[in-house]
């Protein structure tokens, strides 16, 4: 694999932790041994998470560009236009966020707190637009970008998730690099890794970079999206461009793609009771907190499969905190007892 050919822009502290999450191996039973990787404390940019990750590969491009806007888009409490506000303040650039209604969910404060009160603070320009969820190129963000070119100003486009974008893998295949180093470190090797996934990048390029040494379908993808075909196909999609890109010594298939649908209702950013129950376990057993609509997801899958006897007994399970717990913000009612 070649990665090292991309620039990077360094935006992150380094190499992110890796902690052995033992009370909660030993809940459910010591049947596997669970360990987080910390995305979610990677970069003092505003509490960071996966997409800066991505953005490193990206700002490059950006910079060459001599672009003066960074426009995106995402949810009301988007995790990644929040990092993307956070970035541009960071180079001083211009920032153009559209947030759309994606989520079904009727808190209060659901507009004003959180991920998009961070993205308002940072001075980056919020547009709120009311139309539902789909994790494909949108019309309202063509529009903003359109927008930013008639008031004069040089727009660059991210799309959701950074996902579409043909660097947006790339981020996660230096993660899988960078697992690698830390098994070496450690002295183990971590039979799979559970991450959420959504727009799909993230877990696209993490099958790359673990393809390289034939663990592509040791990653578990936990979909949040609840629009599962779509979901796999991006994901395939994204990770074969992105195998393309790095010069990959083999084909990705349908079949190194292996994303588990059963944990993403009742719909996209409303948690279950499951979701809660996972949430409310694992930040009392390990003070970790994960949020409703991505890391809640995906801990509820790693605790469901685990309690199914789906790994082998003795496992090394990693999961993949990608950040967002922000987001929790948005959803205060809901835990106000905890």
């Amino acid at each position: 694999m070649k990665l090292d050919k991309f620039a990077r822009h360094p935006l992150t502290f380094g190499p992110t932790p890796i902690e052995k999450l033992s009370r909660l191996s030993a809940h459910l039973g010591n049947q596997v041994d669970i360990y987080a990787k910390r995305e979610d404390c990677n970069s003092g940019l505003a509490f960071g998470g996966n997409k800066i990750r991505k953005l490193e590969y990206i700002i490059p491009d950006v910079l060459a560009s001599g672009a003066d806007t960074l426009v995106t888009i995402g949810g009301v409490q988007s995790n990644h236009t929040r990092q993307v506000a956070a970035v541009a303040a960071k180079l001083g650039l211009k920032c153009r966020l559209v947030q759309e209604s994606w989520v079904p969910f009727q808190d209060a404060v659901y507009d004003r707190v959180g991920n998009i009160l961070m993205s308002r603070v940072m001075g980056a320009e919020v547009e709120l637009i009311d139309e539902g969820f789909d994790i494909g190129i949108r019309e309202s963000w063509e529009n903003a970008l359109e927008d930013v070119k008639r008031k004069g100003g040089t727009p660059y486009p991210i799309p959701a998730g950074a996902s579409e974008h043909q660097y947006g893998g790339l981020g996660y295949v230096a993660f899988a690099e960078e697992v690698r180093q830390q098994e070496a470190e450690l002295g183990i090797k971590f039979d799979y890794v559970v991450v959420c996934t959504v727009t799909g990048s993230t877990m696209a390029g993490m099958v790359v970079g673990f393809a390289a040494d034939g663990r592509a379908k040791n990653v578990i993808g936990i979909d949040a999206s609840g629009t599962p075909e779509q979901n796999h196909a991006q994901v395939l999609r994204i990770a074969r461009n992105t195998a393309a890109l790095v010069e990959l010594e083999q084909d990705l298939t349908a079949d190194d793609i292996v994303i588990l649908d059963d944990y993403a209702y009742p719909a996209y950013g409303v948690p279950s009771e499951e979701t809660n129950d996972a949430i409310r376990l694992v930040a009392r057993l390990e003070g970790m907190m994960t949020d409703p609509v991505y890391e809640g997801k995906s801990m509820q899958g790693l605790i469901d499969l685990v309690n199914k006897g789906y790994f082998p007994k003795g496992a090394r399970i990693l999961y993949a905190h990608l950040g967002g717990v922000p987001a929790i913000n948005g959803y205060s009612y809901l835990y106000r007892n905890g």
